[in-house]
């Protein structure tokens, strides 16, 4: 995409594995258990979601948040933020990269629009985004009833793989304009979100897996190790 002095730049950030050192969800299903909230069975069917996901085998991406949704059912909606707020607390806070939130700092000083793009649930992403200070939230969203209560379903699309990047666009073009923006500069640690690296006028693979390493060499991508 062509610049033009008015062109906004953004630069969009993933949280799991990237701004953060380690996967919510896992962690989540774990805090769910250890406090009671959670059944073993249950566990056990995210385990198995989990290790095919590593594996790259084949999986659906609404299934594992409808099983962790499954096990706040009893719930209204204010208990399950509750519920999940404290796990951000006390779980997810005191894992954040240091190196991840002066990047985002750095990147807002530059003029760039800060995104935090997700596959987790958008009550952890905006929890996330006071932490990092982005300037705007993409996450994976739950379906609501007509009283406000959770459905167990996800609402929409799961922001994972090429969604990512569609999403980012739905963004853009929505709080920006569509044709006043570009994507300057992309983070990611997953081989699934390439799609999402490959867009940017810079990426970057951040504490890359394997895969996503593999691709950041082919690709002349930079690698960064955050846990330095």
């Amino acid at each position: 995409m062509e610049s033009s002095p008015t062109t906004t730049k953004i630069a969009v950030f993933d949280y799991d594995g990237t701004s953060m050192d380690g996967q919510s969800g896992s962690l989540f299903t774990t805090y769910l258990l250890r406090n009671g909230i959670m059944s073993l069975p249950r566990a056990l069917r995210l385990g198995w979601w989990g290790a095919r996901y590593k594996l790259h085998l084949p999986y659906r991406q609404d299934e594992a948040r409808e099983l962790v949704f499954g096990a706040l059912a009893e719930m209204d909606a204010d208990s399950v933020a509750r519920v999940m707020n404290a796990f951000h607390d006390e779980v997810l806070g005191p894992r954040y990269r240091a190196k991840a939130v002066e990047e985002v700092a750095r990147r807002r000083s530059e003029g760039c629009v800060t995104l935090l793009v997700s596959a987790t649930f958008d009550i952890i992403a905006d929890a996330a985004a006071a932490i990092l200070g982005v300037d705007g939230v993409i996450a994976t969203r739950m379906e609501r009833d007509a009283n406000g209560g959770y459905t167990g379903r996800v609402a929409g699309e799961v922001v994972a793989g090429e969604n990512k990047y569609r999403s980012v666009v739905k963004w853009c073009d929505s709080h920006i304009g569509a044709g006043k923006w570009r994507l300057a500069y992309a983070y990611g640690d997953h081989h699934s979100d390439e799609d999402l690296l490959s867009r940017a006028d810079e990426a970057f693979a951040v504490c890359p897996g394997k895969t996503l390493k593999s691709a950041a060499k082919k690709n002349g991508w930079k690698i960064l190790d955050w846990d330095e």
